[in-house]
């Protein structure tokens, strides 16, 4: 068997109804394991012929990770858990994370939720010796001049990482995380559909190309795996040198 083989593992991904959620979800259904992801929408249907999404031998539900009574209420998605992996994420652009209304919302649903999310599995994952992947950001290693409140929610994300990482080890959870850096999903459309801004980013990657879901779902397949036994609170960059 090989360890890349998640045969009979149970695995929620949150925020895997699209972009790297989503590519993370089928990286695992395609090794076997049984998916379910939670989005923002209020059915599977609603995500029909939306780019970036494909929902097709996943289980959903619609979940508001910005409230954690919600995140309290929904219903557990199996009779245990073996991985969680938190991909949740939004931005508000224009300069608006300057503001209450944007910082408070990026904050509650890119951190907040993370802690909340965490807390609700922790026993779960603990009678399993599970493991839990939090998908950060390189924003969260550097300045964002613009998105005050993406980055340092990014940064508290890695933060969070290394501290449930050290205090629940002993109890059987491994917490690691991987910090993507440019990928082509909904959040980045202000720099992939601008040509000139597009052009930059590219110059400024080693690798020369736009990182993919597919991408990201390597490093959170390493790190969910038996190859990672003894990877604990690291955040793995996964950037093709953006942050060089």
């Amino acid at each position: 068997m090989s360890d890349l083989d998640f045969s009979n593992k149970r695995v929620l991904v949150v925020g895997g109804s699209s972009g790297i959620g989503n590519g993370v979800a089928h990286a695992f259904r395609t090794r076997g394991a049984e998916v379910c992801v939670w989005g923002t929408k209020p059915s599977a249907a609603d995500y029909a012929g939306q780019a970036g999404s494909d929902l097709t031998g996943l289980s959903y539900a619609g979940v508001d990770v910005g409230d954690p009574d919600a995140i309290d209420a929904a219903p557990a998605p199996f009779d245990g858990l073996d991985v969680l992996v938190l991909c949740q994420g939004i931005v508000v652009y224009s300069r608006g994370e300057f503001e209450r209304p944007g910082w408070d919302k990026v904050m509650a649903v890119n951190l907040d939720s993370l802690m909340h999310i965490c807390r609700r599995f922790k026993p779960a994952l603990s009678e399993a010796r599970g493991a839990i992947i939090i998908v950060s950001s390189i924003a969260g290693l550097k300045a964002n001049k613009g998105n005050p409140a993406y980055a340092a929610s990014k940064a508290g994300a890695i933060s969070l990482t290394r501290t449930l990482g050290q205090a629940w080890a002993p109890d059987g959870v491994r917490v690691n995380g991987v910090a993507p850096g440019l990928v082509d999903t909904k959040l980045t459309k202000v720099t992939t559909d601008n040509p000139k801004r597009l052009a930059a980013s590219l110059g400024a990657i080693p690798s020369g190309r736009l990182g993919t879901p597919d991408d990201m779902a390597g490093g959170v397949l390493f790190l969910a795996s038996p190859l990672a036994a003894y990877v604990n609170g690291h955040t793995l960059v996964v950037d093709g040198g953006l942050s060089l």
